[in-house]
């Protein structure tokens, strides 16, 4: 048996998401662990458009430079429409969580699409409540998932950013 962890850290503004997904990068977090979950915001004063070109999915909006890098850098992309939430942008193994949460009927008791990818991945559901009410109230969630080692890395590293919070979780796998 082994260990796989994920640290789910909140962040109030997009400035400090990114901030610490520099940070994590340039201390040489793997990016295909990292994932950023957001609500899409203002769309009613700025024209929003998702396109997909090649592998890279394109967002114009209010946020267009903030997601656009984040598409780029990240592997995989997606918006999803949660209700109770609203629109949602996905970047990172995040997105795969949500399709095969979805795929999988895991959606019960009342957990949303970003829930169910949540708990595919051995999130609490007290947790994962916690972390959908961040979206709600449009902060971000920046997730990264990986061996206790890799966790314990990308702690140290988002302990010295602007979060809000963040909580470490483990589950036990069979290897």
């Amino acid at each position: 048996m082994s260990t796989v962890n994920s640290i789910v850290a909140v962040y109030s503004t997009h400035a400090q998401a990114e901030a610490a997904i520099k940070e994590l990068q340039e201390a040489g977090v793997d990016m295909k662990s990292l994932s950023i979950a957001a609500k899409d915001t203002h769309t009613d004063e700025h024209v929003v458009g998702y396109y997909n070109a090649g592998d890279r999915m394109k967002y114009w909006g209010k946020m267009g430079a903030f997601w656009g890098g984040f598409w780029g850098l990240l592997f995989g992309s997606a918006m999803f429409a949660i209700p109770g939430i609203g629109p949602i942008l996905v970047a990172g193994p995040l997105v795969a969580w949500i399709v095969a949460g979805l795929e999988g009927a895991v959606v019960v008791g009342g957990a949303s699409a970003i829930g169910a990818g949540l708990v595919s991945i051995g999130i609490p559901k007290d947790s994962v409540v916690e972390y959908e009410v961040a979206l709600k109230t449009d902060k971000f969630l920046l997730i990264v998932h990986g061996s206790p080692d890799q966790v314990s890395h990308a702690k140290a590293i988002i302990e010295g950013t602007q979060h809000t919070s963040y909580t470490v979780h483990g589950e036990t796998v069979l290897a």
